[in-house]
């Protein structure tokens, strides 16, 4: 059996991802993939990225990783750029959107938001029919197959659910959960690249972490207006439109 960490939505919050990676690292997982939104919202996307490439064996493409190598008047957006600095920038937008792989018999394909678009959103309250499109391909996948099972970050809410047979979940996020206030990732148990039906396992793990450190660390970067990112991770509640 193969064990596969997955996380997302780290959003430049350095003390939630460091308490995730020593809690994956005390699992002794096998590998460890992203599945994007390094960076944005939080002050230390630049040390994320150098984090995520270091421990990470499969990283995606997340929608702040996609826009924010784009040109902007957007003072934040302007502050990450700089903070990020070009070979970054350019590290973000040469991700891929997929990952996909056989494990236990199923067909397991891993996006940011969904299989059309880094910017599609779909909550676990939408109705069904748009629940069921997340195990469709597009062009941006790299098989056409439907999946067995369609996991995805973007949304910071992390759920588990059935729908006809197949299997939908959501990794929630590390460092800007909009739930509760602990930073969140998905472990997958499974015969890797088997196609011989076998268990698969999920679990779901939340990890406390230094929130007061988060926030120092937002007040003292001189990062733009850093008042609802420090209220939304004190509190776990939306408190802005997000990207």
């Amino acid at each position: 059996m193969t064990q596969i960490a997955l996380i997302s939505d780290i959003h430049g919050n350095i003390p939630a991802l460091e308490a995730v990676l020593v809690d994956i690292q005390q699992r002794r997982v096998d590998a460890i993939y992203c599945l994007g939104d390094l960076i944005g919202k939080g002050p230390d996307g630049d040390t994320a990225v150098d984090m995520v490439r270091t421990h990470c064996q499969q990283v995606i493409k997340g929608n702040w990783d996609d826009f924010i190598g784009k040109e902007t008047d957007d003072p934040a957006l302007q502050w990450q750029q700089h903070k990020l600095g070009t070979e970054r920038l350019q590290y973000l937008s040469s991700l891929p959107y997929t990952i996909e792989f056989m494990m236990s018999g199923k067909w397991i394909r891993l996006f940011h938001a969904s299989p059309r678009s880094v910017y599609e959103r779909i909550q676990p309250w939408h109705e069904q029919e748009k629940r069921a499109t997340l195990f469709h391909s597009s062009a941006l996948c790299g098989s056409a197959r439907i999946a067995d099972v369609a996991g995805y970050g973007d949304i910071h809410n992390a759920f588990h659910q059935h729908l006809e047979g197949r299997t939908l979940f959501n990794t929630g996020s590390v460092g800007n959960p909009l739930e509760m206030p602990e930073a969140s990732y998905v472990i997958l148990d499974g015969s890797y690249e088997s196609g011989i039906p076998a268990p698969l396992n999920f679990q779901f793990i939340r990890v406390p972490y230094n929130i007061e450190q988060a926030v120092q660390d937002a007040i003292q970067s001189g990062m733009p207006s850093p008042e609802d990112y420090i209220l939304e991770i004190r509190t776990g509640r939306y408190q802005v439109k997000r990207l």
